[in-house]
């Protein structure tokens, strides 16, 4: 039985190990931080907002649409460029320490009001 139980997870973690395929249309990492900047943004403009929560769910969605609008991406785009990334913890460490970086610098320097 323990033999069979030790086989099972070698094959499941050699499945988890194959490499996935990058999608036809992922979206780069300099999109991503792009579009992950204006997102978080965007997420920080909603919800500082003094208005209902489901209201600014409502708004959120909004600007959200704008976000893509203005970076020409379909959120389905957006969202399996996402999931390919999280799949790479080191990928997804590189893009957010980007996309911070850039909030940081946007704070200090007094620019995140000139999002919209």
């Amino acid at each position: 039985m323990k033999r069979l139980v030790l086989a099972c997870l070698l094959l499941l973690s050699m499945a988890g190990c194959e490499d996935n395929p990058k999608p036809k249309d992922l979206l780069s990492e300099e999109e991503m931080v792009n579009v992950l900047i204006d997102i978080h943004l965007t997420e920080g403009i909603a919800s500082s907002l003094p208005i209902p929560y489901d209201s600014s769910q409502v708004l959120y969605s909004l600007l959200e649409k704008e976000v893509f609008v203005k970076h020409q991406v379909e959120d389905s785009v957006f969202t399996r460029s996402m999931i390919y990334y999280l799949q790479d913890p080191a990928i997804m460490d590189r893009i957010y320490a980007r996309v911070v970086d850039s909030l940081v610098v946007r704070e200090s320097s007094g620019g995140i009001e000139d999002k919209f």
